[in-house]
């Protein structure tokens, strides 16, 4: 089965009110996305949050009602408190099914904390990392979750892929335009060097209109770039990526693909590998 996924640029809301009108969008924009035949939706690092301590309201069981109400699964972003109220916290992003039910949740894990959420201008937690990279089972083919910055470190993508993931979300926070291009070379090398499909996406100012970073990109090329508000879908041919990964690559100069096939496991050294974990 080919799914069709998409990747919510959402526009955030600070202020009185927010929680009630971030998931009021967060509610729209899964309609939205169902309504053009969405399979998997994904929002934004911290969407539609909280985002700061004390953490007065959670999303996770609206949210997974939504999905549920239009049976499709849904990536979001919420903090999750690590022992006494007010403590440390994870930055999560859960992943629900179209039962309404809760998949699974990855929580950051890299860098080290604390990093850049404690007293910034939109987040104020105290943030500690998590310890597990997860791929979780769809009809569609298995899925990978990572976070915004994480596509700088290719190892996590590589793991991820290793345990069989096909697909691997990236949504971000709110980094600045001026990277955007690094980024997107990070989120199409993502996908070529593991011959998965990556998608990123990040949160929007109403005064950042044209400022976004969306890609999802596939093992031999991207599918679509936007930088808009708003929702934005491709259909992932699955069969397409599982033939690339059981290919294997030769010296034949007429291939019929435009990447290297079967790197992740055709290409592998593991013993050399063992140097990543000995470099401090």
């Amino acid at each position: 089965m080919n799914p069709k996924i998409a990747m919510v640029q959402a526009e955030i809301f600070f202020g009185e009110n927010e929680a009630e009108i971030n998931m009021g969008r967060a509610e729209k924009y899964i309609d939205e996305a169902a309504d053009q035949g969405a399979n998997i939706i994904c929002f934004p690092e911290s969407f539609p949050g909280p985002w700061k301590q004390p953490i007065a309201y959670s999303p996770k069981e609206r949210m997974a009602r939504k999905a549920a109400e239009r049976k499709v699964y849904v990536i979001f972003g919420d903090l999750e408190e690590v022992g006494e109220k007010n403590g440390d916290c994870y930055n999560v992003l859960w992943f629900v099914g179209p039962d309404g039910k809760v998949i699974g949740k990855y929580r950051r894990t890299t860098p080290l904390g604390p990093w850049v959420y404690k007293g910034g201008n939109h987040w104020d937690f105290n943030y500690v990392t998590g310890d597990e990279l997860q791929v979780f089972d769809t009809e569609f083919g298995k899925v990978g979750i990572l976070m915004c910055s994480e596509a700088y470190s290719p190892e996590l993508s590589r793991i991820l892929t290793l345990k069989g993931a096909e697909i691997i979300f990236l949504p971000a926070g709110t980094p600045g335009y001026n990277w955007h291009e690094t980024w997107g070379t990070l989120i199409k090398a993502r996908a070529y060097e593991n011959l998965a499909y990556t998608g990123v996406c990040r949160n929007m100012f109403g005064s950042e209109a044209t400022d976004g970073l969306c890609i999802i990109a596939g093992p031999e090329g991207p599918l679509l770039e936007a930088h808009t508000c708003g929702v934005f879908t491709a259909t992932l041919d699955m069969d397409r990526l599982r033939f690339l990964r059981a290919s294997k690559d030769g010296p034949n100069p007429h291939v019929p693909w435009k990447v290297k096939p079967g790197q992740p496991h055709q290409w592998r050294r593991p013993e050399l590998c063992e140097e990543l974990t000995k470099i401090r």
